[in-house]
């Protein structure tokens, strides 16, 4: 190679001599990557690794060359990646799979040095360009006998606002996608022969620029978009006739770039997705319908809804967690819903989004609302009232973008004084139980913003961003856009906005006109971001005593660093607590043995670094309920529960003490969901407790729909276990079920309407299908039962006695052999006897108990293990 490099040169050849020797030590250590299945996206001279299935770029190699590399491309050829240098001059970098560079130079070029659209044919012909309609032409085929050298120029036969283009291995063309017109084109390289295909239905209206495109090995062609990050499929290219059918549809969202490149082999597959399989097909952690790239494919919608504003706002945390149950408390006891069609309906007027029309520092909310801007057919307001004395918001105004009667899009613009909005809705979602299927970067004006794409509840996909405006000392504005709160300055005031829409496109253009319309108060003087965090928890959940988190692991991080801080209880104090584990892979999950918690608030850290993931996670709560007029109350405490709950059933988690005064009624609520959602506990069909108190308890259930129904048990002073059934709660409708369950209370009744003092211990509270224990008073003391039968674990052999005395039981197997394991002797007492038989080892099969009394009494019968 030293040869052929050396006859090539006519020019400069001590320079060239210097090159050579400078990169020949690297070249021995430098390896292809032989057709990696990757895609690589180039930024100034980083390098990240992107997975076209997931969206997903980690960086791989920072700062590889001093000059930034950009018309990258993978070279079939050689299985190197190669790309266009903006210095030294007239030079090109090969690109091993260690990410080592050799750097060539190549005196014939023209001196420009921005060239960013490029790609390599499968023969090894590097074909780049500027922005003009000149095309040049390098020899990077090793076989060649004229390796690394000038071809030649050739001109498109019509000049085309593109940013990259790739080879389809299939056909041998060029193929790329025009900014702003959105027209797919074929580009022989040999004439320089441009042929507009058509516009690709999935860009249609859309003004990105396309910086990073890629092919599969069928001939699939990938284009993402520099502005969102979003991927976008077209089926085929090269079946493609002019204005014929064209197949395309979303792929993927990953991050934003600017100044960038993409390359990747050509014949290397690309993960898809089977939309109807239930399974996840390409690895990216969703499956059928919730991957973007089913979007309209088989029954997969290409639109999703979105939840209203009026929902939004806020999750518990530890300083203001009682006062947001009890927020939800009044909204679940009441059936509250938004109706959205009484609401007002917003109007474009003739002041909108003039300039000078407020004090900077005094903008009325609503005058921040972007209107006519995304297709919707109104705007109604939406703003939720009952948050202003929750949280540190001084006003709020929120407003739902409909299409008809469906959300599409909802936006909360909130004012604080003293710092930023203490809410930050990708925390709250998750905390509600939405997963965060994705954390990356979009552009607005060329500045780096954090957005979130959360899948709800309910199955609808949501696009979220969240930023924060205040006013510097030259009453412009500053723009911060951060993902943990207290990246935010603080000691001053700020317009906050939580913005989320039903697509990427809608969230971009929200935002967009919302600097806008602070513009036409004062000036933006300054962006301030940080990035999206590498590492970040897809969902989370508390049940019995263990918090389980599912991760997405961007950028390969081997561990992760978790701090925080948990309530054993509503009414206990914060301890502290921190956990380090290894993790691995894209996706992974890991579970946290905390014991019995109410909430616990943590950040993780990767061991790689970057922002950090910030989570609160919640069990439902239990609350006060002293609403009554003239009611008091002396003590309201939350207490742990002390043991793991082992049993088959579903358990309501930790314990009450209460004492009050009361005319009326005092006691307390438990949600059965954080959210005071709804559970189906319909699988279940007893209710049981321990309590001890004074006078009538009345137990109610409200279900999803607002229905109540009730009904009471009289305490004593001594603990007693209750055991209701689902018929024993009755309503304006009858009896019912244990369906979806909001809220459960338990209210200790004053009956006459006179104040009373009024007391109550209740724990192990617990949805189960356990049955009554018999009384088993017969007037045939011969009589023995063992219940139940068969035996799974244990059951309870029962039998009456005149006199009291001793027992010694005896298990057999149908052979007559004595079972000694499970012999036991002790006393009995006059009257009902109980006592229990365990499984131990016995294996299943029928068995014959014989049980011995001091009073020559015997019983026996058959006994069943399972």
């Amino acid at each position: 190679m030293k040869n052929l490099y050396l006859l090539k040169t006519r020019s400069n050849i001590l320079t060239q001599l210097i090159l050579v020797v400078t990169t020949f030590s690297l070249q021995a250590q430098s390896e292809p990557f032989l057709c990696d299945y990757n895609a690589y996206l180039f930024q100034y001279n980083d390098i990240y690794a992107v997975d076209l299935a997931s969206g997903s770029a980690y960086m791989v190699a920072e700062n590889v060359t001093s000059g930034n590399i950009n018309a990258a491309a993978y070279n079939s050829a050689d299985g190197y990646i190669w790309g266009y240098l903006s210095s030294p001059s007239k030079s090109i970098v090969r690109i091993g799979k260690n990410f080592t560079t050799d750097i060539y130079n190549i005196p014939e070029l023209p001196d420009s040095n921005n060239k960013y659209v490029g790609d390599i044919s499968i023969d090894g012909i590097y074909y780049f360009r500027s922005g003009s309609s000149t095309f040049y032409a390098v020899d990077l085929n090793p076989e060649s006998n004229n390796y690394l050298e000038y071809v030649g120029a050739t001109t498109l036969s019509q000049n085309i606002n593109i940013h990259d283009w790739a080879f389809n291995a299939v056909d041998g063309m060029l193929y790329s996608v025009e900014k702003g017109s959105n027209i797919l084109y074929r580009i022989n390289v040999e004439t320089g022969a441009v042929l507009p295909l058509g516009i690709v239905p999935i860009l249609s209206g859309l003004n990105y620029t396309f910086g990073a495109v890629y092919f599969d090995v069928d001939g699939n062609f990938y284009v993402s978009a520099n502005q969102t990050g979003s991927v976008y499929k077209i089926n085929e290219v090269h079946n493609i006739l002019v204005d014929g059918v064209m197949q395309s549809n979303i792929f993927a969202f990953g991050p934003a770039s600017s100044l960038n490149d993409g390359a990747r082999c050509p014949t290397a597959p690309v993960p898809q997705e089977d939309c109807l399989n239930g399974l996840d097909d390409d690895g990216d952690g969703l499956t059928d319908c919730d991957d973007p790239a089913c979007s309209g494919i088989a029954a997969c919608p290409e639109i999703t809804l979105t939840s209203g504003a009026n929902d939004g706002g806020l999750e518990s945390n530890d300083r203001l967690s009682s006062l947001i149950n009890q927020r939800n408390y009044n909204r679940a006891s009441t059936n509250y819903k938004f109706d959205k069609l009484s609401a007002k309906v917003l109007k474009k007027g003739t002041l909108y989004g003039k300039t000078g029309k407020n004090s900077a520092d005094a903008i009325p909310l609503a005058d921040l609302v972007p209107l006519d801007i995304i297709g919707e057919t109104s705007t109604i307001e939406s703003s939720p009232a009952d948050l202003l004395n929750l949280t540190n918001a001084s006003d709020i105004y929120s407003v739902d973008y409909l299409k008809d009667t469906n959300n599409i899009g909802a936006l909360m613009v909130i004012k604080t004084e003293n710092k930023v909005y203490e809410h930050s809705k990708f925390i709250c979602d998750r905390f509600l139980g939405a997963q965060l299927l994705s954390v990356s970067n979009i552009q607005l004006r060329e500045k780096d913003f954090i957005k979130s794409i959360i899948k709800q509840p309910d199955g609808n996909t949501e696009f979220a961003l969240s930023f924060s405006a205040r006013l510097n000392g030259d009453n412009e504005f500053v723009i911060e856009s951060h993902w943990n709160i207290d990246m935010y300055p603080s000691d001053t005031a700020y317009y906050n906005f939580q913005i989320w829409s039903n697509t990427v496109d809608d969230l971009l253009a929200l935002a967009d006109e919302i600097l806008n319309l602070l513009e036409a108060n004062a000036a933006i003087n300054v962006y301030k971001g940080s990035t999206p965090p590498p590492v970040f928890v897809k969902s989370a959940k508390y049940a019995k005593g263990e918090v389980i988190l599912s991760l997405v692991n961007n950028n390969r991080a081997g561990g992760i660093d978790l701090e925080g801080g948990i309530k054993r209880t509503e009414t206990m104090g914060t301890e502290t607590m921190s956990f380090a584990t290894p993790i691995e892979g894209y996706l992974d999950s890991v579970s946290l043995k905390t014991g019995n918690i109410f909430d616990f608030g943590f950040r993780i850290s990767n061991v790689k670094g970057g922002t950090p993931d910030d989570l609160f996670v919640a069990d439902a709560p239990w609350g006060l309920d002293a609403s009554a007029v003239g009611t008091t109350v002396s003590e309201y405490e939350v207490k742990e529960s002390t043991d793991p709950y082992m049993e088959d059933g579903y358990p309501i988690e930790r314990n009450i003490s209460l004492s009050g005064k009361t005319s009326s009624y005092i006691g307390v609520y438990r949600a059965l969901s954080p959210r005071f959602a709804a559970v189906d506990l319909s699988n279940y069909s007893k209710l049981s407790f321990d309590a001890q108190g004074t006078g009538t308890l009345e137990v109610k259930i409200t279900k999803g729909n607002g229905q109540i129904f009730e009904t009471e048990v009289a305490l004593t002073s001594e603990t007693e276990n209750y055991l209701l059934a689902a018929a024993d709660f009755t309503g304006d409708s009858g009896s019912t079920d244990f369906s979806n369950i909001k809220v459960i209370n338990f209210n200790l009744v004053a009956k006459n309407g006179v104040e009373e003092n009024k007391e109550m211990e209740l724990s192990n509270v617990t949805f189960n299908n356990k049955e009554k224990e018999a009384l088993f008073v017969l007037e045939d003391t011969n009589e023995s039962l063992l219940y139940p039968n068969p035996v799974k674990e244990e059951a309870s052999l029962y039998f009456f006695e005149d006199n009291a005395g001793t027992y010694t039981l005896e298990i057999f197997d149908l052979t007559g052999k004595k079972m000694s394991q499970c012999n036991q002797t002790g006393d009995t007492q006059k009257g009902q006897n109980r006592i229990t038989i365990k499984k131990n080892s016995l294996s299943p099969g029928l068995y014959l108990y014989k049980l011995s009394s001091s009073n020559e009494k015997i019983w026996s019968n058959k006994i069943m293990i399972k």
